[in-house]
């Protein structure tokens, strides 16, 4: 078929057409087939022609021209023209120049004819999953609806209408089952470009599938007045969400139950009757974790914040409606609230407490010399430590009742030298490690902690000055809602990250690695707060 006889307006028609079914840019099928065209035409005119197509998008008139680079000395005449030659077509023509030479119709052969299609339909697919990437991409946390186009080996192939997603088996509820022509909503939770096109990938069981679920039931949400704070899910059984409101008129948990259960009936509806605890959140982790555990009632919480852990205090008789079947409410909540939680009873915490107690008077017994009943006494008033009993102010030790300042000067002499002797112990110990003297200049080192980084082949300024917080603090990593704790070289000697920050910054100035003048400032002092002290949790607020 020749260009020249085919009707000017079928090329604006077919290009209308593709562009509307595969809702795509008409200028983009344009030039597709201006590109397919021109490939058509090197075929004619040898590869190394520059051939140019061009169709006018208004009236479809094609053109078509060989472009050709103005040199000073032609190499290549296929395309490239002299200059002299080129001011028959431009007088104007310059060295560098490009010139377009009109050529004439083509008749097209089956295989130029075959390879201009295959190209149009090259171009019209990338367009289209360009298209569909474009469209998705900025979707992502989005809640769609679909028809289920097919199932393969459990995934389920789902039909957008402008593009095709999955929902990968580990993505759907536990006996879900969909069927070929089958409704389904999911939350999209990524969009991948992919040699294939793109991949959309949905998912049943994301925690925020069940967050925009509740947006879309719960008006005050949408405007949010009430905020999803946190969810955390055990897909197709339970789940817990915390919400707070904006407004203080506004209950957070009667919205998101709404009258009679309608609103929560309709998304546990939707997620195969998962059951859902609708808790208010609070800023006082203690108080959220007591939220967080119910129905279970807490008697006391205990916080260790360094390590983001919390000791749970229930009554006996509810320690196992506060673990759960299986740890499932327990394990929820430590998802919700992002801290580990330890339940015990009444009955073992005063266990703990009391092995703690006898702990500590044992080593006051060993270390001083004395009997039970001062061990108990010093114990019982709060001192966890020797170290601590040396540093304290004397009048402090002698206001213990049944103390004077002569009892007290001899416990603190007692422990002064008990810590000279510890210490001497651990310097003879340092010495066999080789730890260098200069390490013991650094502010805030130890004698036991030398022996530990020595034990750890930290024996120099320069190894200290190396070493990252997380070798000396430790780290942990959190997986799968669960937590695992790393311990770091001067793990269990109490000090913070900022501590051990502060360690190795003073070796690298030591070190020469940087000046005093490049260490940030320190941070204001605050009230010192005991992390570890117990504090009484209010009474779960009832939803």
């Amino acid at each position: 078929m020749a260009v020249v006889s085919a009707n000017k307006l079928e090329l604006l028609q077919i290009a209308d057409a593709v562009a509307r079914e595969k809702s795509i840019d008409r200028n983009i099928v344009i030039q597709a087939m201006e590109d397919a065209i021109a490939k058509a035409a090197r075929s004619r005119y040898g590869s190394e022609t520059d051939v140019h197509a061009e169709i006018d998008p208004k009236k479809g008139e094609l053109r078509l021209a060989r472009h050709m680079l103005v040199v000073d000395q032609v190499e290549n005449p296929a395309n490239q023209i002299s200059l002299e030659a080129a001011r028959h077509y431009n007088p104007a023509a310059q060295i560098g120049d490009t010139i377009a030479d009109t050529l004439p119709p083509l008749e097209y052969g089956r295989i130029a004819a075959q390879s201009a299609k295959q190209v149009i339909v090259q171009k019209v697919r990338e367009a289209e999953r360009d298209r569909q990437y474009q469209e998705f991409k900025d979707r992502i946390s989005e809640i769609v609806n679909g028809i289920v186009k097919r199932v393969e080996y459990g995934n389920v192939v789902v039909d957008l209408g402008r593009g095709e997603a999955i929902v990968r088996r580990d993505e759907l509820l536990p006996r879900e089952v969909f069927r070929n022509g089958d409704r389904i909503r999911a939350y999209i939770y990524d969009v991948r470009r992919e040699p294939r096109g793109p991949q959309i990938f949905l998912s049943r069981t994301h925690p925020q599938f069940m967050a925009k679920l509740f947006a879309q039931e719960v008006p005050e949400i949408y405007d949010g007045i009430v905020e999803v704070k946190a969810v955390a899910r055990d897909p197709g059984s339970r789940a817990k969400i915390a919400v707070i409101s904006r407004d203080a008129s506004v209950d957070p948990v009667g919205a998101c139950v709404g009258m009679r259960g309608s609103r929560v009936q309709a998304v546990v509806n939707e997620l195969q009757g998962e059951k859902i605890d609708i808790i208010p959140w609070s800023p006082d982790i203690a108080t959220f974790v007591v939220n967080a555990l119910a129905p279970a009632e807490v008697a006391k919480v205990v916080l260790d914040e360094e390590r983001e852990r919390i000791a749970v205090v229930v009554p006996d008789q509810q320690l196992s409606l506060a673990i759960g079947r299986r740890g499932q409410n327990v394990r929820l909540a430590s998802q919700l609230t992002g801290w580990d939680i330890d339940i015990l009873t009444e009955q073992e915490e005063s266990e703990r407490r009391q092995a703690e107690f006898e702990k500590r008077s044992r080593v006051f017994m060993d270390a001083l010399n004395v009997d039970e009943v001062v061990g108990q006494l010093l114990a019982s008033e709060g001192f966890s430590s020797v170290e601590e009993l040396a540093a304290v102010d004397l009048k402090e030790i002698a206001a213990i009742e049944g103390f004077d300042e002569e009892t007290a000067e001899e416990l603190q002499a007692r422990a002064n030298d008990y810590l000279a002797r510890i210490d001497a112990e651990y310097d003879d110990k340092r010495k066999e490690l080789g730890v260098d003297d200069d390490l013991m200049g650094i502010a805030g080192v130890t004698p036991p902690m030398l022996v530990a980084l020595g034990e750890n082949e930290v024996k120099s300024v320069e190894d200290l000055a190396g070493c990252a917080t997380d070798d000396l603090a430790g780290w942990t990593e959190r997986k799968d809602g669960e937590t695992t704790t790393m311990a770091g070289i001067l793990d269990g000697f109490g000090l913070s990250r900022a501590e051990c920050e502060a360690m190795i910054m003073a070796a690298r100035v030591k070190a020469g690695w940087i000046d005093e003048a490049d260490l940030p400032p320190e941070p204001v002092a605050e009230g010192d707060d005991d992390a570890d002290a117990d504090a009484v949790a209010p009474e779960p607020e009832q939803g």
